[in-house]
């Protein structure tokens, strides 16, 4: 346990925040210094053909120890963490035999981790937590996911005896930007199949996941003073909440869950002039996914009819729900989920109500389905990961190593 604690803090500390509106990949010059420390630390322990292209993309091997063929298989995980919250100076506290109480994370902030509010709190009585020090997020999603891969291959190499095929391990930079597997060298990386170690609650186990899509609208507006402005004025700000009140209001995250998409606005700024907000849309199922991208479009010519044409709207795709890539070749689930119950862990299905490298990649070639790394509450102060969580998903990876050897 220790050992993944060091491993894991040691992690947390260094800033990787990849940046959204960089150009460069990584996106922050930042994330080099985790990268290169990774790159050291699989050289370290045994992996082979050990490669860090321009791009920060880490691609590693662990020999077949088999005389017969097996499938080359791959675990990928991402080192950037979440530009929506402070990651400078992360400090991780260690709640040793958690009580099931409230855990204080910051007495002069006054700000606290309770199992009141954040339920799953209590499955976790008794156990080991990690937690922010209420200032920053932890970032767990997903150097947990890093900790969990090297620390199961380091298992491997130190134990021979135990049977697996050729295995790829990659790490990406810019998965929280929605740009971790743009530059991955699927052809390089050589893997009949992969897992993503990048899911949340122990246990979980992801093969479906939202379509995605990105907007931008802009408004140009006509500034004149308001004690002249009938039919002269053009409030970009109105015209902007108006746009946004056409949105359907009980669809957005904190309405919503399961398989129900929404609408998502998460920036704005405006003046009279000039008004424009960003906003992601998401929908598992495909044909509500489009739907979805219509009614932004048509929202568009409805207000441009009325304002004179003041409103442009950029909208991108950004990946698209992986099951329709995994659900050919099902057994690459099955196999996790056999892995699970092996060591004791139950199995929890579910459509993923994000994104993950698994998707792109799957589109790419590479079928992904995403594998619990143990963490709660991303991206935020109250992000904790419970030590024994990390502990299951490294015997995870080492058991589908040995099935799909084993199987072969």
């Amino acid at each position: 346990m220790q050992y993944i604690i060091d491993r894991f803090v040691g992690y947390a500390k260094i800033d990787t925040q990849s940046n959204p509106h960089s150009e460069t990949t990584p996106s922050t010059e930042k994330q080099w210094v985790l990268a290169d420390l990774l790159v050291d630390e699989l050289t370290r322990i045994g992996m082979e053909d050990v490669t860090i292209d321009d791009n920060g993309y880490i691609m590693a091997t662990l020999p077949s120890n088999m005389d017969a063929e097996v499938p080359v298989i791959g675990f990928i995980s991402h080192y950037d963490t979440s530009p929506d919250f402070p990651a400078t100076k992360v400090s991780p506290q260690i709640i040793r035999d958690y009580d099931g109480g409230d855990i204080v994370l910051n007495v002069a902030e006054k700000i606290v981790l309770s199992p009141y509010y954040f339920e799953d709190l209590l499955l976790y009585k008794g156990q080991t937590l990690i937690t922010t020090d209420g200032t920053t997020l932890l970032g767990a999603d997903d150097k947990a996911g890093i900790t969990e891969i090297i620390t199961a291959m380091e298992y491997l190499i130190n134990n021979p005896e135990i049977p697996h095929g050729k295995i790829r391990v990659g790490f990406t930079p810019d998965e929280e930007i929605g740009r971790g597997a743009h530059k991955f060298d699927v052809e390089k990386f050589g893997a009949e199949w992969a897992y993503t170690i990048d899911g949340s609650q122990i246990g979980e186990l992801e093969y479906e996941n939202f379509n995605a899509a990105s907007a931008k609208v802009v408004i140009k507006g006509k500034s004149v003073h308001p004690g002249y402005a009938k039919g002269k004025m053009v409030n970009a700000i109105s015209i902007a909440n108006e746009f946004m009140w056409i949105l359907p209001i009980e669809e957005t995250p904190q309405h919503t869950s399961g398989r129900e998409g929404f609408f998502h606005i998460h920036h704005m700024k405006g003046e009279i002039e000039h008004a424009e907000f960003e906003l992601i849309v998401r929908d598992h199922d495909r044909e509500q996914f489009e739907k979805r991208k219509q009614l932004l479009l048509d929202i568009t010519e409805k207000l441009n009819k009325l304002y004179g044409n003041c409103i442009t709207i950029d909208l991108k795709d950004q990946y698209y729900n992986m099951r329709e890539k995994v659900e050919p070749v099902f057994h690459i689930v099955e196999t996790a989920k056999a892995a699970m119950e092996a060591v004791g862990v139950t199995p929890i299905i579910k459509p993923i109500r994000g994104g993950t490298d698994g998707s792109q990649l799957s589109y790419m070639g590479l079928p992904c389905p995403n594998i619990f790394a143990g963490g709660h509450n991303f991206h935020g102060k109250y992000e904790y990961i419970p030590v024994e969580s990390m502990q299951k998903a490294v015997e995870v990876i080492v058991k589908i190593c040995e099935l799909v050897a084993t199987k072969s």
